[in-house]
C-alpha cells in the first residue's frame, strides 16, 4: 500500500474520468465533478456538457487566460476544445431530456446501497438547490457520483437508506469517494477499488449498509 492515505478531490475525479468511454457525451455537475475535465483522457474523444450551455469544453483556464463569459456548471472559467459550442440554456436541457447524455457525474449528500441518491436538500433547509439533477438522473444513461466518504461529523455518506430528500431512486451505477470506488448492488456496496492507505476493515467501519469486496481488489492508481 502507498504511504499516502486516501484520494484528493482531483484524484477522485481522475478515477471517474478514466471510466468514460470514447465518444461519450458527459455532463459534469457542480463541485468535484467539474474536475473531471482536467483529467488527461489520452486519445479518447469525450464531449463535456454543462447545463448552462457550454458543450465540448476542456480543462480549467490557466491563470491570466480566463474568458469571464466562459464557465462550467460550477462557475469556474474553462477552455473550449475544437468543435465546441455555446448554446441556449433550453437547448442544453434538450440534449439532456433527449437522452443524449451517456453519463452524468454529480455530487451528493448521500448514496444508498439500492442506488438512490440525495443531493438537493439538507435536513431543516428551507427550499433547496434542485438545478438539473432530477432531469439528469431521469434521462442520462449512467449516473456517477463523487463525494467525500464521511461528513464533517464522521457520519457515512454511503448509507443503507437515504434519510434526506431523494433526488432519484435506483439510478446510481458508480460511486467514487476519497476511500475507494464503489458500486451499489441493491443489497449493499461492492468495493471495486480501494484508496491508498486504507484497509477494508477501516472502510467497512465507516460505510452504512453491507460492504462486500470485489474479487481481485486493487488499489486505485494515483500516478496517471
Amino acid at each position: 500500500m502507498s504511504e499516502t492515505k486516501g484520494l484528493t478531490r482531483q484524484q477522485m475525479a481522475d478515477r471517474v474520468a478514466r471510466a468514460f468511454q470514447d465518444g461519450w457525451i458527459v455532463n459534469l455537475g457542480v463541485g468535484i465533478p467539474t474536475m473531471c475535465s482536467n483529467t488527461d483522457i489520452g486519445d479518447r474523444d469525450i464531449t463535456y456538457h454543462s447545463e448552462n450551455g457550454v458543450i465540448g469544453y476542456g480543462p480549467a483556464a490557466p491563470a491570466g487566460q480566463e474568458d469571464l463569459n466562459l464557465v462550467n456548471a460550477g462557475g469556474q472559467n474553462v477552455t473550449l476544445r475544437p468543435g465546441a459550442a455555446v448554446v441556449h440554456h433550453a437547448d442544453s436541457f434538450g440534449v439532456i431530456r433527449g437522452g443524449h447524455i451517456d453519463a452524468t457525474v454529480m455530487g451528493a449528500y448521500q448514496v444508498s446501497m439500492t442506488g438512490d441518491f440525495a443531493n438537493w436538500k439538507l435536513k431543516g433547509q428551507k427550499g433547496g438547490g434542485i438545478g438539473g439533477a432530477m432531469d439528469l438522473a431521469a434521462c442520462a444513461r449512467r449516473v456517477f457520483i463523487i463525494l467525500e466518504h464521511v461528513t464533517r461529523t464522521g457520519a457515512s455518506r454511503l448509507v443503507e437508506a437515504c434519510d434526506l430528500p431523494v433526488t432519484a431512486r435506483g439510478v446510481v451505477t458508480l460511486v467514487a469517494t476519497n476511500y475507494g470506488l464503489f458500486e451499489p448492488t441493491g443489497t449493499g456496496f461492492l468495493l471495486r477499488e480501494i484508496a491508498p492507505g486504507f484497509s477494508v476493515e477501516e472502510i467497512r467501519a465507516v460505510t452504512g449498509g453491507t460492504l462486500t469486496v470485489a474479487d481481485g481488489l486493487r488499489e486505485i492508481d494515483t500516478t496517471g
